[in-house]
């Protein structure tokens, strides 16, 4: 496993090399090709994800318009973890936008690790709380946009 790739996702960025050693002890790999589904909206969230190689396309279906790309991730980028964190169902569907590997962590594995590591439990939660805030700041930023727009 590359720790450099962990320590790339915003959730793992503050570990040190042992705790990211711990990490990817618990990591495994996935392969998906272009246009596979990784999960769809309404799936239980039951795993998070980082991209090792290729992109991942975030997206919605809007009726009566199809599917909206809400983001397309980069290597390095982590998703999936909102609906490990709080146990709900996945809020998007994720796709694969050309063949791509990704890490793959179980949430009960995740759990697990983060019950008896406190000190890298408490890493990895303000690095979810930052990642949070800044998603809040971009959605409310988005919002405002919309109302803006609509308006005229």
């Amino acid at each position: 496993m590359d720790l450099a790739l962990l320590k790339k996702a915003q959730v793992f960025a503050d570990l040190d090399d042992e705790e990211l050693a711990t990490v990817a002890e618990i990591c495994s790999e996935q392969s998906f090709k272009f246009g596979e589904k990784i999960f769809k909206e309404g799936d239980p969230g039951n795993r998070l994800f980082i991209i090792s190689e290729g992109e991942v396309r975030i997206s919605r279906d809007v009726p009566g318009s199809g599917e909206e790309a809400l983001a397309v991730l980069k290597p390095g980028a982590c998703f999936g973890e909102m609906a490990v964190f709080d146990r709900s169902e996945r809020s998007t569907d994720a796709i694969a936008n050309v063949d791509c590997k990704l890490i793959t962590i179980i949430r009960a594995d995740f759990e697990m690790l983060m019950d008896f590591n406190r000190d890298l439990a408490y890493k990895v939660l303000w690095s979810v709380v930052r990642l949070l805030c800044e998603r809040l700041r971009i959605t409310n930023d988005n919002l405002r946009a919309f109302l803006a727009m609509s308006m005229f």
